[in-house]
């Protein structure tokens, strides 16, 4: 993904060294991610996140959860 570019809904993102979360939405301008087995959380600092995969490529490698 190029630099600058924000997460969107469906992309997989690391929110911290060696922790994986999806975006699920998107509110007012929050991102809120969840992961796996966890409840949904807002994120503090979207500049902090960087995407693993985006959406299409969950979809295309059939892990979508």
């Amino acid at each position: 993904m190029s630099a600058g570019q924000p997460p969107e809904v469906g992309d997989e993102v690391e929110y911290a060294p060696g922790r994986l979360a999806v975006v699920t939405d998107i509110r007012k301008g929050v991102l809120y991610l969840r992961g796996l087995g966890s409840r949904e959380w807002p994120v503090e600092d979207p500049g902090t996140l960087m995407v693993s995969r985006t959406r299409a490529e969950r979809i295309a490698a059939g892990d979508v959860w």
